[in-house]
């Protein structure tokens, strides 16, 4: 797993490579996103936050809505809410229904208490003020409302981070390279309810842990291409370690018949 660094947090909390190269279109969240259709058991995570705003009435946004899973699917399940979607990436809004807006955590367009609940999926890592973040959040959302956040454990994916050192190290003739950058371990399921905790009296985390298993490289290349937009941080030749990690993948199910990744996240619900 990267260490976390000034360096680590400068290029995921970047505005500029958020907007106009992380985010900019759906491409790579997508292909993050549709790896874990080879995930058992299988969760439908929009569907999961979906029954546990059963409760809430009214208005509920989403910040960092990306390419709109959440609100889609809200917006077939209950058609009652109000629904808002905020991201920081322009180009990612086009294909969300409803009302969008642009906007940063760190500066929400909202008054106090004018939401029933919030969303923060998969995107409090990328706030340069995690703290600064959740009182944000907190400041927005009703008093007796919902905070719905998600993430991913310091253990996610161990098998990737570990393929990436082994093809980084044959690319550049080392034995092993250096790790590739972690987006989420600023904000872990690990250390997400002390951030939450300084703001909501209640956070209830639900681990989603589940393994995927593939017979084709071309999902799990297709996930580690999506960092294109920080390969200048993993001090390696990007497109030559991805090559060489797509051939270790072919040796490797042509070996064993699958390669398996385990996953853990989980989603942590804060109320006061």
């Amino acid at each position: 797993m990267t260490d976390i660094s000034a360096a680590h947090d400068a290029a995921v909390t970047n505005r500029a490579r958020l907007a106009g190269s992380a985010y900019n279109g759906e491409r790579d969240l997508a292909a993050r996103q549709s790896l874990y259709q080879w995930q058992s058991p299988r969760y439908d995570l929009p569907s999961i936050v979906a029954g546990r705003l059963g409760a809430v009435r009214g208005r509920v946004v989403d910040v960092g809505c990306g390419n709109g899973k959440f609100i889609k699917q809200l917006r077939q399940e209950r058609p009652d809410l109000k629904l808002l979607g905020l991201d920081i990436a322009p180009g990612i809004l086009g294909d969300v229904p409803g009302a969008v807006a642009v906007a940063d955590v760190a500066r929400l367009p909202l008054a106090p208490g004018s939401v029933d609940a919030a969303l923060a999926m998969h995107m409090l890592y990328h706030a340069p003020d995690i703290p600064q973040a959740v009182r944000e959040l907190s400041r927005v959302v009703a008093d007796d409302g919902l905070l719905i956040a998600s993430t991913n454990s310091d253990s996610d994916k161990a098998e990737l981070d570990e393929l990436w050192v082994r093809a980084a190290g044959d690319v550049l003739g080392t034995g092993r390279g250096p790790a590739r950058i972690s987006l989420s371990a600023r904000f872990t399921l690990e250390k997400a309810p002390t951030f939450l905790g300084e703001q909501f009296g209640r956070v209830e985390t639900t681990e989603l842990p589940g393994t995927i298993t593939v017979t084709d490289p071309e999902p799990v290349v297709a996930h580690m291409a999506s960092y294109q937009a920080w390969a200048d941080q993993h001090d390696v030749p990007f497109e030559a370690t991805i090559e060489r990690a797509h051939t270790i993948l072919e040796e490797h199910i042509a070996r064993r018949g699958a390669f398996e990744i385990h996953c853990l996240g989980g989603i942590l619900v804060c109320c006061r």
